[in-house]
């Protein structure tokens, strides 16, 4: 009986199997069986996996909309720059012909 307490007491063994009683009481309450692992290790990495990239090329394809969106309006900007520059390039012309 004394090392019997002396091996739970070493091991914590009174609160493991408290957490374990814990969670036999929990799975109670489940109505569908808990994940197993198939035996087959490709699917179940994948069954993991997959929907973390789904969401991660949803989250790419919308960053690179807004880029593309970000990229659109400053070439707008570049175009507008450049009519800009070239309207006062005229204007620098007409006024250098006018003053000779």
């Amino acid at each position: 009986q004394e090392e019997i307490q002396e091996v739970k007491d070493e091991g914590n063994l009174e609160v493991l199997f408290n957490s374990l009683d814990k969670i036999v009481e929990e799975a109670k309450n489940q109505e569908e069986p808990a994940w197993r692992p198939s035996g087959i290790p490709e699917e179940d990495v994948r069954s993991a996996v997959v929907p973390y990239l789904l969401k991660h090329r949803a989250y790419l394809r919308k960053i690179l909309r807004e880029k593309e969106e970000e990229n659109r309006k400053v070439a707008e900007s570049v175009l507008a720059g450049r009519d800009k520059i070239a309207e006062l390039q005229q204007l620098i012309q007409a006024r250098k012909h006018a003053w000779q």
